[in-house]
């Protein structure tokens, strides 16, 4: 279909220098996962795919925080491409509501689509690809790997989440291994389950390495 094509070409090039954790191959890969949960439900695949696409376009981490960016700049392409006023308003209504935001954030608008390309965003947050991202931002935002001193927030506001600073290794407590649980498709749930014991298994290496031991 043209619109999924010229959505392809855009992203790629609104994304040719993004930092690695968000560029053009995290949108392919949740591209993919939205297509692979879509499999098992009812819903609205062309929103799906452009919600997919289109999440990212300009993350806030990297616009001075600015929310708005992103579904100004999805809403203005799909405009371009003569989309329909109802599939443009679900697909910036997804953009608005999927991030994580410290996961104290309500979501404001519920939709199928909204919960798989939810969940096929967070399992890029998971597993083997999501410790890389992890490290890959906090080397990007020049963060400790890890402090023993400084334990992980659990109770954090949408604000302190966004403006946090602690060591990478605290991320994973902050958001990674609570995604399991946050999973919003029976599909979704499946793989993040494995990718969660991935993560496990990862940090016991992790600890034990950091301590010395064999």
């Amino acid at each position: 279909m043209q619109i999924i094509n010229n959505t392809i070409l855009f992203v790629k090039n609104q994304l040719t220098h993004a930092e690695g954790g968000h560029d053009w191959f995290h949108i392919e890969r949740v591209y993919k996962n939205a297509l692979l949960i879509a499999e098992e439900e009812d819903c609205d695949l062309i929103v799906v795919k452009l919600a997919a696409l289109l999440h990212d376009i300009a993350d806030s981490k990297f616009h001075d925080g600015d929310e708005l960016i992103g579904p100004k700049t999805a809403r203005t392409f799909l405009e371009s491409q003569n989309v329909s006023e109802s599939s443009i308003d679900h697909v910036v209504a997804i953009i608005e509501n999927i991030s994580f935001k410290g996961g104290n954030f309500e979501k404001k608008f519920h939709s199928k689509e909204l919960e798989i390309v939810q969940d096929a965003d967070r399992l890029d947050a998971m597993g083997a690809i999501g410790i890389a991202r992890t490290f890959n931002y906090g080397g990007f935002k020049n963060r400790a790997i890890y402090d023993p001193n400084i334990q992980p927030n659990l109770g954090m506001s949408k604000e302190e989440y966004k403006n946090s600073t602690a060591p990478t290794l605290n991320h994973f407590y902050e958001k990674l291994l609570l995604l399991k649980d946050k999973m919003n498709t029976k599909s979704g749930k499946k793989i993040a389950q494995k990718r969660h014991d991935f993560m496990v298994t990862f940090l016991a290496h992790f600890y034990a390495e950091w301590d010395g031991e064999e």
